[in-house]
C-alpha cells in the first residue's frame, strides 16, 4: 500500500517509516502539518498515519484533507495526549482507528496488513465491477462470486429465445431483477415488461388481474379492463411468487401457454397473445408437484430453462459491491464511507433476507448518518445478534500478543526495580543492547 506517515517526533518517524517499508508498503514521511495537506492534494494514498499534534497544521486537519481528497482513504490517528475528547473528534471526523502513544510498532505494522488484505478485496471488486459492463455482466445486476456468476452465464445463453425460464430463490434474491435482465437481453427488450405478484391478491382478483374484464362482468366492473396477458402482448410477462397460484387458475395459466390465447372475465371472445412468460418461486416448486399443491404439466411448462439463485450468503466476496453499490445509489450525490472493518462484519453475516435485508439497512444507515459522512456500524447491520452466523467471542477476552505485551511490561518494571533503574545493568540483565532496551521503555512509556 502507499502510505502516508505525518510525524515530527524522529524517532518514531524513522522507526515506524522502516518497520512500514520493511513488511513491502511504499512509505512516505512528512514531518509537518502543512506539508502533509500539500501532499495531500498531489498524491493518491491508500493511508495515511498522522500524529494529532503537529507543527504546521494539526491531525485533525491531516485527517479532513486525506478524507477530502480520497474518501476511501484509511487514517490512523495516533497521540500521547490520550483523552477521550480526542479520539471522540478524531472518529466524528472520519478516523478509521485511533492509536495511543506510546505503541508498539508491530501492531502498527498488523493493522495496516488487514488493511490492505481488505483494500485488495475491495479493488479486485471494482475491477471485476467493471467486467461486468461488459460480456460478463447483467444489465441491473452486480456480483462477482463464482455463484452468481454462473446465474449470468445462464442467463446470457437463453435471453434471446423465447424459452419458458422458472427463477427459484430465497426471499429477496433479486429475482425479478434477473426477470428483467432476461427481457433486456432478449429480442422483446423494446416491448412491454409486464409483472404480477401471484401471493399478494386473492384468487378472484388475481384472475381478473391475469386475463381482464368486460364491462358488467361483476358488481364492480363499469368499464372493460385489460388484464396482465393482453398489455405484456408481444413482450414479456413475469409471474413471481409462482408457488402462490391457485390450482384453478394454474388450469387457466396452462391453457395460455400452450395455445397462447384465453378469454377475459366476463367475455366470450377469444383473444390471442405473443408472450414470454418468465415465472419466479420461493420454494422449490417440485415439492409443491409432489404434495399436489401444483400442477405437474404446468410445473414443466414453466420450467423449460431453470435458473437457481443463490442467497447472499452463499455469495462470498459480494457483500462489499453491493453495498459501495447501493451507498452510491442511495445517496443522493453526497459521498459516504463505510469503514473496512464495518464491510469485513458486514460479509461475515447471513443475511437471511438476502439482497433486499442489505439494501435495507444501507438505506437505514444513510438516513441515519445526520451531518456525519461515515456510516455507522450499528445501522449497517441488525441488531438482533442471535441471527447472526457465527457466535461472537466474548469482549473481555484478550489476544496472545496483548498477554505477551502486558508480561514484557511487567517484567521490564521488575528487571530495573532491580537494579535501582541502572539501564546499562538492566539491559544485562535482559540480555539485550541499551538501544533495544531504550526503544522498550519510550514503546511502554516506562520512566
Amino acid at each position: 500500500m502507499k502510505v502516508l506517515l505525518v510525524e515530527d517526533e524522529k524517532t518514531i518517524a524513522v522507526t515506524l517509516g522502516d518497520e512500514l517499508e520493511a513488511a513491502g508498503h511504499d512509505v512516505k514521511v512528512v514531518g509537518d502539518g502543512k506539508e502533509a495537506i500539500r501532499v495531500l492534494g498531489e498524491t493518491a494514498f491508500d493511508c495515511v498515519i498522522t500524529d494529532v499534534r503537529l507543527p504546521g497544521a494539526d491531525g485533525l486537519e491531516v485527517l479532513q484533507a486525506a478524507k477530502q481528497a480520497r474518501p476511501d482513504t484509511e487514517v490512523l490517528v495516533m497521540t500521547a495526549f490520550a483523552t477521550v475528547e480526542h479520539a471522540v473528534e478524531a472518529m466524528r471526523r472520519g478516523a478509521d482507528d485511533y492509536i495511543q502513544k506510546p505503541f508498539l510498532n508491530e501492531h502498527v505494522v498488523e493493522r495496516l496488513e488487514r488493511v490492505s488484505r481488505y483494500r485488495t478485496l475491495l479493488d479486485e471488486n471494482r475491477r471485476l465491477k467493471e467486467d461486468l459492463r461488459g460480456d460478463h455482466g447483467l444489465p441491473g445486476v452486480l456480483g462477482v462470486s463464482r455463484r452468481i456468476q454462473d446465474v449470468f452465464k445462464v442467463v446470457r445463453t437463453v435471453a434471446p429465445t423465447d424459452a419458458s425460464v422458472l427463477i427459484q430463490g430465497e426471499s429477496g434474491t433479486g429475482k425479478e431483477c434477473i426477470a428483467r435482465a432476461l427481457h433486456q437481453l432478449s429480442n422483446r427488450a423494446q416491448k412491454p415488461f409486464v409483472a404480477l405478484s401471484c401471493g399478494a391478491l386473492p384468487e378472484t382478483l388475481l384472475e381478473t388481474e391475469l386475463f381482464g374484464h368486460e364491462r358488467g362482468a361483476f358488481t364492480d366492473a363499469s368499464k372493460l379492463r385489460k388484464g396482465r396477458f393482453e398489455l405484456a402482448n408481444h413482450g414479456t410477462i413475469f409471474l413471481d411468487d409462482i408457488d402462490d397460484m391457485p390450482l384453478q387458475t394454474q388450469v387457466k395459466l396452462l391453457r395460455v401457454i400452450q395455445e397462447r390465447e384465453f378469454e377475459r372475465v366476463g367475455g366470450e371472445q377469444t383473444i390471442e397473445v405473443d408472450i414470454r412468460i418468465i415465472s419466479a418461486t420461493k420454494v422449490p416448486l417440485i415439492d409443491l408437484v409432489k404434495k399436489g399443491g401444483f400442477r405437474e404439466d404446468l410445473y414443466y411448462r414453466l420450467n423449460v430453462v431453470p435458473v437457481n439463485l443463490p442467497p447472499l450468503r452463499e455469495r462470498e466476496g459480494d457483500v462489499p459491491l453491493l453495498v459501495q453499490h447501493f451507498v452510491r445509489r442511495l445517496s443522493t450525490g453526497r459521498q459516504y464511507t463505510v469503514k473496512t472493518d464495518v464491510l469485513q462484519a458486514m460479509s461475515g453475516y447471513a443475511w437471511p433476507g438476502n439482497v433486499r435485508e442489505l439494501e435495507n439497512h444501507v438505506a437505514q444507515a444513510i438516513a441515519m448518518a445526520g451531518g456525519s459522512r461515515i456510516l455507522k456500524k450499528e445501522n449497517l447491520l441488525p441488531v438482533d445478534k442471535t441471527r447472526r452466523a457465527a457466535l461472537e467471542p466474548p469482549t473481555d477476552l484478550k489476544s496472545l500478543r496483548e498477554v505477551m505485551t502486558e508480561a514484557e511490561r511487567a517484567h521490564l518494571r521488575r528487571v530495573l526495580s532491580s537494579v535501582g533503574g541502572h539501564r546499562t545493568k538492566a539491559a544485562s540483565v535482559l540480555g539485550i543492547s541499551r538501544k533495544v532496551l531504550w526503544e522498550k521503555l519510550k514503546d511502554y512509556g516506562i520512566e
